[in-house]
């Protein structure tokens, strides 16, 4: 009896980090007027140039219950175990899918073990609670073992990031055209973070600058009272503002984190050129 790992393509976790963990990821999709895409097989490119080109923000759907059923299924006649670990059920149907699949497989399997997870988060927020997962059962841990180790990630992750330009929220109706427009001209960068499955508005400052430097802050204040065991930096299509941020973590703590880009789900509500961070604090 061994356990697979599932996921879905917004924790964004990188191919050849998925093929050596045995992660398995279902990818969301985006979807224009004239075309859609599955997330992990459209060029970035081309995506974030069609919405500048058109004006047109592409709606987002989860992957189709049938292929997370599909895949279950395939577990679990087998004896194995399953355990997946989904985008915030706040952001995405994708988690409730999974129950559903989960429910109906129970009744053909009663004896099967599926653990399904909502990360309460995005992004590698929550990729790192499913590589965790993924590293306990090369370990050899027991599901339930498994499971301790991914919740306790997701108890301690947090996820700041802020956008380059106010344009994309305000397209996709998260702040008035006003706000949008007076934001712009003041230079207000807000300040997001994922607060208990959703998109929330930590603060707003002046200047890209200032933001960088409040990012640090917030870093170094938990790295102070928790101590941070993993640090990584997103970046939504721009990756010197990522590097950049990158080394000023470097320059201040000596240790340069990994530089990871966040796709297009999860992007065209955000917008090229944002950057944030991702750190997982001390138990």
């Amino acid at each position: 009896m061994s356990i697979r790992v599932f996921t879905d393509s917004t924790s964004y976790i990188d191919d050849e980090t998925r093929q050596e963990l045995g992660i398995t990821a279902f990818p969301l999709s985006v979807h224009f007027p004239d075309e859609s895409f599955k997330e992990t097989e459209v060029e970035y490119d081309y995506f974030y140039n069609k919405i500048d080109r058109t004006g047109i923000i592409p709606t987002s759907s989860q992957p189709a219950m049938a292929e997370i059923y599909s895949a279950f299924e395939e577990t679990v006649s087998r004896g194995d175990q399953v355990i997946a670990i989904f985008i915030s059920s706040d952001m995405s149907g994708t988690y409730e899918s999974a129950l559903v699949a989960k429910d109906m497989l129970l009744k053909k399997h009663p004896a099967a073990r599926i653990e399904v997870l909502d990360s309460r988060t995005n992004c590698m927020a929550m990729g790192l609670s499913v590589i965790e997962a993924a590293r306990a059962v090369k370990e050899g841990l027991s599901l339930d073992e498994t499971l301790q180790r991914a919740r306790s990630i997701i108890n301690r992750v947090q996820f700041y990031f802020i956008p380059a330009t106010l344009d994309y929220l305000k397209k996709g109706g998260r702040i008035g055209g006003a706000a949008a427009l007076i934001g712009s001209m003041l230079s207000i960068r807000p300040i997001l973070h994922v607060d208990k499955g959703k998109t929330a508005l930590l603060e707003k400052v002046r200047g890209a600058r200032t933001a960088f430097e409040r990012l640090l802050t917030l870093l170094e204040k938990a790295d102070q009272e928790y101590g941070i065991t993993k640090l990584v930096v997103h970046h939504i299509h721009d990756l010197p503002r990522g590097q950049k941020v990158a080394q000023m973590i470097a320059d201040r703590y000596g240790f340069k984190p990994p530089v990871l880009s966040i796709g297009p789900v999860i992007g065209t509500h955000v917008g090229p050129g944002a950057v944030g961070i991702v750190y997982v604090t001390q138990e």
